[in-house]
């Protein structure tokens, strides 16, 4: 009797079990599965409610699930000598022209010529702050630019050109601390070669190991100082395909070379150079946090990169490299040589690593005027059409040059269609 009754009640404790179990699981998965009703918007009006909730934080928040971003370049800026107020009416101005026009992130030029809008242990304070390389302005303009792109609910993407020091007689005076005078001028013959004079313009070699450590110390400089959101490089890297512009750097490189060892051509060196700084950079990056992420904007036809040794199909397959990349498509969608969707569907095939985002650049500069054999009057929706483009070819989102033309007479109508598939 006594062992029925103690069978019984084990019976009775296991039955309980089961049922705690059965109803403790019914409740987490009826939470699991309302979170992906909600994720994937689902039609039922109970969810609807859950989905209004959930779409007004992310407003609140700024939507980063498209990249919408508006590149800053430095012409953007305008004149921003006359000081310190000058330049924080600029900035309030081109956050309040972004935030009209449904962006979600600036790429702001830091660093275009070898200088910086910034306090720099490395590079000079640019000329575009007082009208003069190396002068203190006297405030913090990346700061600033950074404390209200934030509160405004915006990512900030610092730009950096990291070879180029002068470029059309821009800037027409370098200080004495630019880099190119510090080497040109010491005593010492093994840093002459560190820098490039072509056709009149100057830019850093990467050919050397030490070049390519003061440009990501730079850039790690940058992230360690300031709440920037990632780091962006642009298109230029080697300017010309002449052998004669690093002769003497690659001549040294082949002195390395060992006996029966095959060298890499004059081409594939100059890659390998970049390569290494670009992976030197996205290693720096991590290094310092995984939520400030490196991208680089090539140029939108894929053949034209290898003119500059931009191994993008490297960067967009491999590991370590990039986190996004943002090809410079700045073509109409009737271009006669390079047709915008055939465009993207290459760069979309190209771009397989899956840590790597893709955006597509955007000529909104282009809209309205008759360049491109006149191809971008042939409607004022084109940057509209563009946009749907990339969403249909799955891009992540996409990047608008340049800020100035977001309100512009000349692009007004195309804004404005624009505008109407960015809501």
């Amino acid at each position: 009797m006594r062992y029925r009754k103690s069978k019984i009640k084990k019976i009775i404790f296991i039955i309980f079990i089961m049922i705690a179990v059965y109803l403790v699981y019914n409740f987490t998965q009826g939470k699991y599965e309302n979170d992906i009703v909600i994720n994937h918007n689902s039609n039922s009006d109970s969810n609807k409610e859950n989905n209004k909730v959930s779409q007004t934080l992310t407003n609140t928040k700024n939507d980063m699930s498209e990249m919408r971003g508006v590149w800053v370049s430095y012409i953007s800026l305008g004149d921003i000598t006359e000081g310190e107020k000058a330049f924080k009416s600029k900035v309030d101005e081109i956050i309040s022209t972004a935030l009209n026009n449904k962006m979600n992130t600036l790429i702001v030029h830091i660093r275009p010529f070898g200088d910086a809008l910034y306090k720099s242990d490395i590079f000079p304070y640019s000329h575009l702050l007082t009208g003069t390389q190396g002068k203190d302005p006297g405030y913090d303009p990346l700061e600033y630019f950074i404390k209200k792109a934030h509160e405004n609910g915006l990512e900030f993407h610092a730009w950096i050109n990291p070879l180029r020091i002068k470029v059309n007689g821009t800037p027409s005076n370098l200080s004495d601390n630019n880099l190119y005078n510090i080497w040109k001028n010491d005593n010492n013959t093994e840093n002459d070669d560190w820098f490039i004079e072509w056709d009149g313009d100057i830019y850093l070699n990467p050919a050397y190991p030490e070049v390519r450590k003061i440009i990501i110390d730079g850039v790690i400089e940058v992230v360690e100082n300031y709440n920037v959101d990632a780091i962006h490089f642009d298109d230029y890297f080697y300017p010309t395909t002449s052998k004669e512009y690093d002769k003497t750097a690659y001549n040294k490189y082949l002195d390395t070379v060992k006996n029966n060892n095959i060298p890499l051509s004059h081409s594939e060196w100059r890659s390998w150079n970049i390569n290494t700084l670009i992976s030197g950079v996205y290693s720096a990056v991590h290094s310092h946090s995984d939520n400030v992420k490196f991208g680089i904007s090539p140029q939108g036809n894929i053949s034209n990169n290898a003119t500059i040794n931009a191994d993008i199909k490297t960067w967009c397959s491999v590991y370590g490299y990039i986190d996004y990349i943002c090809p410079q498509i700045y073509v109409s969608l009737t271009h006669p040589l390079l047709p915008f969707n055939d465009t993207i569907k290459e760069w979309r095939k190209l771009t397989i690593c899956n840590s790597v985002k893709l955006y597509g650049g955007l000529a909104i500069y282009k809209a309205g005027s008759d360049v491109d054999d006149g191809t971008w009057l042939e409607s004022n929706s084109i940057i509209a059409q563009e946009i749907q483009s990339l969403r249909e070819e799955k891009f992540d989102g996409f990047m608008l040059y340049s800020y100035e033309y977001l309100d512009n007479k000349q692009t007004k109508e195309e804004i404005a269609n624009a505008l109407k598939v960015i809501s």
